[in-house]
């Protein structure tokens, strides 16, 4: 192998990360209708490098050749003709037209100093990192998305220790109990809604706040479906199990309790689309959010309000997406969780009609009748 074919690698490579970095130093500005050619192969230039208009095969050519003091010999009349077919042909001859042309050494970085450059890229980079703070969000969306995750940590129970009324009997592998009243688990599952946290609107809207009939219209038209994306993170993608705490349920449990496959098969499939997802602790709470705060509940008095408190939490979500996700993962994020939000208001309306199914409002809480009403 030649010892030049190194420079035709590395001009294939002249788009990645590095090859960009150097071509920044290395490479002065040109004129947007300037005919690029290379001034020592005629090959199509990339701009100027070391002074003078080259490709990135000779730009890398010189600059390895110059850092490695390599010594070249021209086996003819050092008179070789340097041309994008040739120019691997005479090693020679090409580093010498380089140096004819006016490429200049003394505008080369050393293979160390590349190298010291590289380091503290790296170095910032894992230190912007380490602080765990989402780049390019706001003061105020930090602050929203830290509001919302200390409500969802004060007030959900992720050991569920209310659910007493769920019990798997026997030995291992006995056949489940149906729960002893479905109430009761959402009941359990209602004690997480984010109730007072999400409703201190003072803190991301310091001018107003909202009056006590529209927050709990806002909790009773929310609190179905802030539950299932509670759920969601409990929820085993690989058994296709709720993992509850020390209780562990099924679809087939849900059956058991008078629930209709009209219901269970959309109900399974929007946890499994949810979980694919693998969203981060802040994406849950926002998706909670974006849900309590819908201008759509019935009862709403301050909707523009609403409306406008949800618009601000969809734009943190949206934020939060583009800097934590990058791509190919990010691609499309935002648009599928809008599209599961929508098929989750489809899911609350079949599962009140479930709900109705199985017990009348009659025999049900009080604060499951509320929901339910």
């Amino acid at each position: 192998m030649s010892v030049s074919s190194p420079s035709d690698l590395e001009s294939s490579l002249g788009d990645s990360p590095c090859a960009q970095g150097r071509r920044a130093t290395e490479r002065e500005d040109t004129e947007p209708d300037e005919e690029k050619i290379c001034a020592v192969c005629g090959d199509r230039a990339t701009g100027y490098h070391f002074h003078v208009m080259t490709c990135e095969g000779c730009k890398g050519f010189f600059r390895r050749s110059i850092n490695k003091g390599v010594h070249f010999t021209c086996p003819f009349a050092r008179s070789c003709p340097v041309t994008k077919a040739k120019r691997r042909q005479c090693q020679a001859c090409r580093l010498q037209k380089c140096i004819d042309v006016g490429m200049r050494k003394d505008m080369i970085m050393s293979e160390e100093a590349l190298r010291t450059r590289r380091a503290l890229r790296r170095q910032r980079r894992l230190a912007r990192e380490a602080l765990g703070q989402p780049r390019g969000l706001t003061a105020e969306q930090q602050e929203l998305i830290s509001i919302l995750i200390m409500a969802h940590k004060r007030n959900f129970d992720s050991s569920f220790s209310q659910f007493v009324h769920y019990r798997v009997s026997g030995a291992a592998g006995a056949q489940r109990r149906p729960p002893r009243t479905w109430q009761s688990l959402l009941v359990a599952a209602g004690s997480g809604v984010p109730r007072a946290g999400l409703l201190q609107v003072s803190t991301v809207s310091p001018r107003r706040s909202l009056p006590i009939d529209d927050q709990i219209s806002l909790l009773k038209g929310a609190t179905l479906g802030i539950c299932q994306i509670q759920f969601n993170t409990v929820f085993n993608e690989e058994t296709k199990a709720w993992e509850c705490g020390q209780h562990c349920y099924t679809i087939q449990d849900g059956a058991l309790a008078g629930f209709q496959q009209i219901y269970l098969e959309p109900l399974l499939k929007f946890h499994i689309s949810l979980k694919k997802l693998q969203l981060h602790e802040a994406e849950y709470v926002l998706l909670q959010a974006i849900l309590l705060f819908s201008p759509d509940h019935a009862g709403i008095a301050q909707r523009e309000f609403i409306d406008q408190l949800q618009e601000k939490v969809a734009l943190t979500l949206k934020s939060y997406i583009d800097h934590q996700h990058p791509m190919p993962e990010g691609r499309f994020l935002y648009a599928k969780l809008l599209l599961l939000l929508t098929e989750l208001q489809t899911l609350k309306v079949e599962n009140t009609r479930q709900i109705l199914h199985i017990q009348d409002l009659s025999s049900m809480t009080p604060l499951l009748s509320e929901i339910i009403s």
